[in-house]
């Protein structure tokens, strides 16, 4: 899979390099990628939208709109939900068998990265609004905020999901632990 800014993702053959499918938007594709069981992609536009497609057929399964551009897009580990980063200041959580809306994420910047935990019990959004934030999935409530000295354009879970990482524009990559939310004192003794 490919994202590009001629306003399309492609599906490529890994062995041949044979072009096998183009999804098309109306603006730059910032990210695509496959659901984990990989049946379906999801693509992610400056157009204001991410698109579930069926792998097999190339059909359209579903569209997932924001206000502004979406800058990103994940499934969740089992794949049934669909996470998607904006620049209309909103991270948002959709059911990916029927495309409705579940809940929404607030920064009061742009959305430009979010993540699931391992186990798909919480997500994690990162913000031009100096701050990463980890909500509950089921309840949609906030329980932690990382900040930083500047935007924070990526944040990761560990893979055990007990500690967080986040990186900012302030020069700065900083542990936390996950379930205090404070900075790991070991490996960032300045927080």
């Amino acid at each position: 899979m490919t994202a590009s800014a001629d306003k399309t993702a492609k599906l490529w053959d890994a062995a041949s390099g044979e072009l096998l499918a183009s999804f098309d938007h109306r603006g730059t594709v910032r990210w695509a990628g496959f659901s984990p069981d990989g049946a379906r992609i999801l693509t992610a536009s400056w157009d204001g939208t991410a698109k579930l497609w069926d792998a097999a057929s190339r059909v359209l399964i579903a569209s997932f709109t924001h206000q502004d551009s979406v800058r990103w897009a994940a499934f969740s580990p089992d794949g049934a939900e669909i996470l998607t980063a904006s620049a209309d200041n909103t991270a948002k959580l959709w059911d990916a068998t029927s495309g409705k809306l579940i809940g929404s994420f607030a920064h009061q910047r742009e959305v430009s990265y979010a993540a699931f935990s391992p186990d798909g019990a919480r997500i994690l959004t990162a913000g031009a609004d100096n701050s990463a934030k980890l909500w509950d999935a089921g309840s949609g409530g906030l329980i932690a905020s990382f900040a930083h000295q500047g935007s924070i354009r990526w944040a990761a879970f560990s893979p055990d999901g007990a500690r967080i990482v986040t990186a900012g524009w302030d020069k700065t990559v900083k542990l936390w632990d996950a379930t205090s939310g404070g900075v790991d004192p070991l490996l960032c003794p300045s927080g």
